[in-house]
């Protein structure tokens, strides 16, 4: 009987501990959550409130008394938001879909493929990982403006179009399907292009899925390059328009409205994102896993 009852306290000082630890668990995962969706709360909080009541609040206040969409109609209506959303569109489309083209090629030729100075050739591009940004970007200015390629689609692409660190992703993830899959393919007469359409493509679709997306969040956030390359209204994205209707207030800044276009732009990455988050997940486990 002692044994028995040793036993049942044991069991029931380890579920206790187990639930103290659940409990703390949930607590720092509150919390964090708080933290985290904290701005995006402050975002739409911000957005809902009028110019003149948010520039009167000398401390600011984390509710409103009288809400107004007011913001989101200032946003279409001070600058051609609209527009630039569509040029930002037909950037990130064009940008993602020749960049999936150019990488998937490169990756499939330094996974598969056997040529001289291979390996030096993509030490060479993992290198180019190592190199400060803003050394590339004085680059691509330099370039794209030597060849007249300033306030046009063409200079807002180009520099976009290929990404180390997704070839690297991708050819990591050619390379775990297995050598006898490709060996029997060329057996049966099959071409290196067929096998990489018919087998490594569909075999690798959660890593370019991720890959995808993540090109895609990258595009439509894009500031720097846009700002930098475009003083043409006909090219703006949505960075310069965020920048344009913050610098029409009446005096000051007008932060509601601004607010509200980017409520409006973060809307289709927040969907896009809550679609495929799974195939997120996937993709990158895929990516970082070797066997």
């Amino acid at each position: 009987m002692g044994s028995k009852t040793d036993y049942a306290k044991i069991e029931k000082s380890i579920k206790t501990r187990e639930t103290v630890v659940r409990v703390i668990t949930y607590i720092l995962l509150a919390v964090w959550a708080v933290i985290v969706l904290f701005p995006f709360y402050w975002m739409i909080l911000t957005s809902v409130k009028s110019y003149g009541a948010y520039n009167s609040e000398f401390i600011p206040k984390f509710y409103t008394l009288s809400p107004t969409l007011q913001n989101y109609a200032d946003a279409f209506t001070t600058v051609s938001l609209g527009k630039y959303i569509l040029n930002t569109v037909v950037f990130t489309l064009l940008t993602t879909l020749i960049m999936l083209f150019v990488i998937t090629l490169a990756a499939f030729a330094f996974a598969r493929l056997e040529f001289r100075g291979k390996n030096v050739a993509f030490i060479i591009f993992l290198s180019m990982m190592m190199i400060p940004n803003e050394l590339v970007i004085i680059t691509n200015f330099m370039t794209i403006t030597n060849l007249n390629m300033r306030n046009s689609f063409a200079g807002l692409i180009l520099p976009s179009v290929t990404s180390v660190f997704y070839l690297y992703l991708l050819k990591e993830n050619f390379e775990q399907i297995p050598d006898s899959l490709y060996y029997a393919a060329k057996v049966d007469g099959t071409s290196d292009l067929k096998y990489l359409l018919k087998v490594m493509i569909p075999i690798s679709k959660p890593t370019l899925i991720t890959i995808t997306i993540l090109k895609v969040i990258e595009c439509w956030n894009s500031y720097v390059w846009p700002r930098l390359i475009t003083d043409d209204a006909n090219y703006f994205l949505v960075s310069n328009g965020i920048q344009e209707i913050r610098e029409n207030g009446f005096g000051r800044e007008n932060i509601p409205a601004m607010m509200a276009a980017v409520v409006v732009i973060s809307i289709p990455l927040i969907v896009l994102f809550l679609i495929f988050r799974k195939k997120i997940m996937e993709g990158v486990s895929r990516g970082g896993t070797k066997g």
